[in-house]
């Protein structure tokens, strides 16, 4: 495209800028502008992705027709449906008649869909239905309706990472996806950083009628060094910011340092407090998966004994039948059998061999009792420790307490009980 007409169109919609990538962008826009084919324009936010759908739409034969932009991040998920595609009267609470959605109004124009990472997953299909077909239903009707819209959407969102967490349909995204425009971030049109402060400046002062601020040459530099992750919006904040508080008009680096924020988004450091929050929440988490094997080793030990009791009571009347028919040979076959079902149990297996002596029988019964209750003492020592440092975690809040140890609120208000760990 020649270099006068790009001109013009950067002028009509307010775009500023020379960078190769910006222009490549409007190239891209005004090539498929005169097709029906849907566009994906990703960059990240504050780039001015709202201008491409702009020049998409006054550039085809839909120019004549409606143009709508919908922001699909700032719809509720429970009506979303709704606003894009309609519904009927009594369909859900509050639909007192039927309305039309925006694929129904904005039959023969372009519909433009910002944020469109942020559908629901069911809308996504009700999407790709039209992008298909042209068919909708409205909700709460059975009838297929058509339509004719151009979609052109625009995202900030990974979409490829999106669609492998399965947040994003992969065929939507290849169907959005039929020609992509990606708008470069500020920080890859430095030279561009100049004019937009330029034309900030000005639309400042002629608003507020003072004298345009400009910039020394350190200035400059450390401006368009700086990294931006607000883009164009960020830029025009600070420009104006700048513009209504200084009252030297000519800005030196000092004084530019002051509004160009160290903490950017996503690079916040964590406060002192909150590292130290989280040193002390390490140390507690080793101690507290220790309580937790022993809080679930208890329930074991439980249903543990009541299993070796089911078993020895079985094995028990298992060797009395045996004893009482010693000529069939039973008796050794079904210990040889015991042996290989039960191979961890040696000790039952050696009281069973002694169950003729009544003394050595309850030696071992008064042994294995006191060692079981030994056990149980300190694991209920540390079941009641672990539920006191739960609750004074959450500062009493039981509901809290119980989902941090894995239990049900009921279970805990038990323990609590059994523990006196009330007031």
């Amino acid at each position: 495209m020649a270099k006068h007409p790009l001109q013009q169109i950067k002028q009509r919609f307010g775009i500023i800028g020379n960078s190769p990538e910006l222009d490549r962008a409007i190239d891209v826009a005004l090539q498929v502008a005169p097709t029906d084919l849907s566009v994906l324009i990703t960059g990240e936010s504050g780039t001015g992705k709202e201008n491409f759908p702009q020049i998409i739409h006054q550039y085809s034969r839909r120019k004549h027709g409606p143009y709508f932009a919908i922001n699909c991040g700032s719809i509720p998920e429970g009506t979303i449906d709704s606003e894009l595609f309609g519904h009927e009267k009594g369909s859900f609470t509050g639909a007192t008649g039927s309305r039309k959605g925006y694929f129904e109004v904005a039959d023969g124009g372009t519909l433009f869909l910002d944020e469109v990472g942020e559908l629901p997953l069911s809308t996504q299909a009700r999407l790709l239905r039209v992008l298909e077909s042209g068919e909708f239903i409205k909700v709460g009707s059975s009838k297929v309706e058509k339509s004719d819209v151009r979609v052109v959407a625009a995202t900030n969102v990974d979409m490829v990472n999106a669609v492998e967490k399965g947040k994003f349909r992969e065929d939507l995204y290849y169907r959005l996806n039929s020609v992509p425009i990606r708008i470069p971030p500020l920080r890859d049109r430095k030279e561009d950083i100049p004019l937009l402060f330029r034309k900030f400046s000005s639309d400042c002062a002629e608003k507020y009628m003072m004298p345009p601020i400009t910039l020394t040459d350190d200035a400059r530099e450390l401006l368009k060094n700086y990294r931006w992750p607000g883009n164009v919006r960020q830029l025009k904040n600070i420009t104006e910011q700048i513009s209504i508080i200084e009252q030297e008009r000519v800005i030196t680096a000092d004084i530019l340092q002051k509004y160009l924020p160290y903490n950017e988004v996503g690079m916040l450091p964590v406060p002192v407090s909150q590292q130290r929050d989280s040193e002390q929440r390490s140390f507690a988490n080793e101690r507290e998966i220790l309580y937790q094997v022993l809080f679930d080793m208890k329930k074991d030990i439980t249903d543990l004994k009541q299993v070796v009791k089911n078993l020895m009571e079985g094995a028990s009347k298992s060797s009395s039948t045996f004893d009482s028919d010693a000529s069939t040979g039973m008796h050794s076959s079904a210990l040889i059998r015991h042996e290989q079902a039960d191979v961890s149990l040696p000790v039952k297996l050696e009281k069973m061999s002694k169950k003729n002596d009544p003394d050595e029988q309850e030696r071992v019964d008064i042994q294995e009792e006191t060692e079981y209750e030994e056990s149980t003492l300190s694991i209920s020592e540390v079941e009641k420790e672990m539920i006191a440092k739960a609750l004074e975690r959450h500062k009493g809040k039981r509901k809290l307490a119980a989902a941090d140890l894995g239990i049900s609120e009921r279970t805990l208000y038990r323990k609590i009980k059994e523990y006196n760990l009330e007031g």
